[in-house]
């Protein structure tokens, strides 16, 4: 008998927003004993090289964009290749379970890990079902969801579906270990921009001149820490020095946990580990979707944080210098409103979604083998200790 421990193959690509969660699902499997591989596109490969696998595969994916017939085919054949590529590496891996975090890049992988009888999960990380996720919950074992509330969700969906959380990465929880204090009525106001992993541009046209507007009273208090795409760094830079704004404006920062832990105001993009991490940290945040997703799941988001409290909600087409800089005046102006919105974000948190994602993973499995992966259950029921939370079809966070 082998004394491997048991394998769970992780199946996330494309963006942060799903190769985080799969990292902190990674750090609690690993923790219990589970070895963890990774599957992902070629595109991913890159931010993966310090993802806590034992193994990282590539196998080839595309993403359905547009309805011309040469797209569609295009994009089919690749994931038909990708299919028969994770139907080859899954024979030789032998997996317990396999989990997909979402995007296209899962399709080939957890196609392939039914067909094999594999058991699968698949966590959606937004309060509305992705397309790629929809494509395959019919054949998933389980679904964990990121919220309480699934919009695109049918009813047999939601029979297989338990809301566990978004999983954070540990620098996320150590980042929560600080609580927040809104700003002194005349010290410093820390401010956070940034747009998600590929920065958003949007960010870099209205923010500058949208705080060259503030009053001198904020602007001088003002220390912005800003992500800006490469191509717009000299504009973004040569913008707040006009106005007399200190800044630190970088294409990347590696510490943004850390960089949220210090903020009094985020302003961001509304992907669902960013909102996960926003109310984990317990931080305000003005929040601007992305208007352009076909699902609209940036804007799910943002109201559920918003409903609950934690945030308020600018829609891009409203998103001009000249109603930013009045938000920001009255949310600089009400340090008890910040507060109270940072309270708000982290009463809807779930800080040990990993742990729950991980039980719900574990009792998938061990519906389908004679060996046990290791849980917190008892023997007789391994791995079932978990949330009982289900998942309703309207929006909000609990």
């Amino acid at each position: 008998m082998s004394d491997a421990p048991p394998l769970v193959a992780l199946a996330a690509g494309g963006t942060g927003g799903h190769l985080f969660p799969a990292e902190a699902l990674a750090v609690e499997l690993l923790a219990r004993g589970v070895a963890v591989e990774l599957v992902t596109d070629a595109r991913a490969v890159q931010y993966a090289a310090k993802f806590p696998a034992r193994a990282v595969h590539a196998v080839s994916s595309a993403t359905i964009a547009g309805r011309s017939p040469a797209a569609i085919l295009s994009a089919a054949r690749h994931l038909g290749l990708g299919f028969g590529e994770s139907l080859r590496l899954l024979r030789l891996l032998k997996p317990s379970a396999v989990v997909g975090f979402g995007g296209y890049p899962t399709v080939p992988p957890l196609a392939a890990a039914a067909l094999l009888r594999i058991p699968t999960v698949v966590h959606e990380q937004n309060a509305v079902m992705g397309r790629a996720n929809r494509l395959l919950a019919g054949v998933a074992t389980a679904i964990g969801t990121g919220f309480p509330a699934l919009a695109h969700a049918n009813a047999r969906m939601r029979a297989k579906a338990l809301h566990v959380g978004n999983p954070v990465r540990p620098a996320v929880l150590a980042a929560a270990a600080r609580p927040y204090a809104p700003p002194d009525p005349d010290g410093r106001i820390q401010l956070l921009v940034f747009g998600g992993s590929q920065g958003a541009r949007v960010m870099s046209d209205i923010l500058p001149p949208a705080l060259a507007q503030l009053d001198s009273q904020f602007a001088a208090r003002l220390s912005v820490v800003q992500q800006a795409r490469s191509e717009d760094l000299p504009a973004v830079e040569a913008a707040y020095r006009a106005a007399g704004i200190a800044a630190d404006i970088q294409p990347f920062f590696t510490d943004l946990p850390k960089r949220m832990a210090e903020a009094h105001l985020v302003v961001a993009r509304s992907g669902a580990s960013t909102v996960a991490e926003l109310a984990v940290i317990g931080r305000p945040s003005l929040l601007v979707p992305l208007p352009h997703s076909l699902d609209q799941d940036q804007l799910a988001n943002a109201n559920a944080l918003a409903d609950a409290g934690g945030a308020t909600v600018i829609p891009q087409t409203q998103f001009t210098p000249a109603v930013l800089a009045g938000t920001l005046a009255d949310l600089f102006a009400d340090p008890a409103k910040l507060a109270r919105q940072a309270a708000s974000a982290r009463a809807v948190a779930v800080p040990d979604a990993s742990s729950h994602l991980a039980d719900l993973v574990i009792r998938a499995a061990n519906r389908h083998q004679k060996g046990p992966l290791p849980g917190r259950g008892t023997p007789a029921d391994p791995g079932i200790e978990g949330p009982s939370r289900s998942v309703s079809s309207s929006a909000g966070l609990v």
